[in-house]
Order: structure tokens, then C-alpha cells, then sequence
């Protein structure tokens, strides 16, 4: 049995093509079904879905043989013990720094201000900042992080952005963008090499459908 760990909405949507492309279909909705475990066309593949945040420890620890997961996640939470074979450049994103409007972020930074920011992604926002020697004080939070400059919790947000339309709407604007994010496939080492033929399939058709055809 080959176990995928995924997470519901955008990266599950976006990776369907790509199970297809390796002869695969999820036989359920996951937006509809109350099911945890969601069987396929082929006996021996199924989907397991999981927070996106759980999937590298599910896959490290062999919960599952494989999964899709972001950059962000994979930076924030560790991928030891993960091989990595693609960037599969769906679900993309950046990860940015916000304030609310008429806050001088940059006059702020060089008057060597200690900034308070919220984030969920602690370890990236602690490396980005000390890299640019900026001293911040970092406050965790698992949502709704615009509220926090609004509200005066934070100067500052680290978060991931889309379109930045939730940031306009709550009158937040970026200051700097701190990475590109796509979503990353993870393989556990073990079952690569105790189910390598069909784990090596589904690499391989993956691989296929992102390479643009030649023409001829």
C-alpha cells in the first residue's frame, strides 16, 4: 500500500492533475466526505488527509510513503529524514512582512526599533530579521493574523500572502517580501527504498506532467 498525505483546499486541488498524470483519482470529495481516508481507482494508493503543518511528520515518520506539501511548512517545521525529488510549483505564494498603513516600517528599521511581530512561522521570521540585524520580539499566533497590528498586539506580521487581497481589505500593506513558496513533494527514505518501483512511478509521472513538451 502507497499512503499520500495531502491537505484540503488549494494544494489538493492543484495536485489532482498531477495524480492523474501518474494514472491516479481520488474517488472521494474531500470538501464533502467525513472520511480521513480516501481510497483511489488503484487497490494499493490512498490519500490520507492530514493539517498541511502535520504533513512532513507524517511522512518522516512513516505515516505515509509521500506527500505535498509548502516550502514554508517544510522550512518552519523541519525536513529531516525527507527526500525531496521535485518543486512541483503548484500552490504558490509568498511569505511577507505587513503593517498597517501609515505605519514607517523602514524608519522604524533604521532607528534600530525593537519591532514586535506576529507570525506563525516563528523560526522563519527569527532567521529573516536576525539576518538583516533588526531586533524583534516575536509573538506566536495560529490565525487571523491581521488583527495584530490593528489591534496594536504587533507592529508587524509575517504571513503568507496570495493576492494580498485580505491584507488591502484590512487596510495592511507589505513592506518586504521575504521568499517564492510552492508546494514540495516529500518522500519518506525507508519506503523509497522498500517500495521503490511504485513510489518511483509516481515521481516519475509527476516529473513528466511538469516538464513542458517539446516542439518539434
Amino acid at each position: 500500500m502507497i499512503t499520500l498525505a495531502l491537505s484540503k483546499g488549494r494544494i489538493f486541488d492543484e495536485t489532482l492533475p498531477l495524480l492523474k498524470a501518474a494514472g491516479i483519482e481520488v474517488l472521494d470529495d474531500p470538501e464533502t466526505t467525513r472520511k480521513l481516508i480516501l481510497a483511489t481507482n488503484l487497490p494499493d494508493v490512498r490519500v490520507v488527509l492530514v493539517r498541511a503543518s502535520d504533513v512532513p511528520t507524517y511522512v518522516q515518520y512513516g505515516g505515509a510513503d509521500l506527500g505535498i506539501t509548502g516550502r514554508d511548512t517544510l522550512l518552519e517545521h523541519g525536513s529531516q529524514g525527507l527526500y525531496q525529488p521535485l518543486d512541483l510549483q503548484i500552490a504558490k505564494c509568498r511569505m511577507s512582512v505587513a503593517v498597517r498603513e501609515g505605519f514607517d516600517y523602514a524608519g522604524a528599521v533604521r532607528q534600530g526599533s525593537r519591532l514586535r511581530v506576529a507570525t506563525k512561522f516563528v523560526s522563519i521570521a527569527r532567521e529573516f530579521f536576525a539576518s538583516k540585524g533588526v531586533h524583534v520580539d516575536l509573538i506566536k499566533l495560529y490565525g487571523s493574523m491581521e488583527l495584530a497590528p490593528l489591534t496594536g498586539l504587533a507592529d508587524a506580521i509575517v504571513d503568507v500572502v496570495s493576492t494580498g487581497n485580505t491584507l488591502k481589505a484590512n487596510h495592511l500593506v507589505e513592506v518586504e517580501r521575504i521568499m517564492d513558496i510552492s508546494s514540495r513533494l516529500v518522500v519518506n527514505q525507508a519506503a523509497l527504498k522498500l517500495k521503490q518501483q511504485p513510489i518511483r512511478h509516481i515521481i516519475d509521472a509527476f516529473a513528466a506532467a511538469l516538464t513542458p513538451p517539446t516542439s518539434v
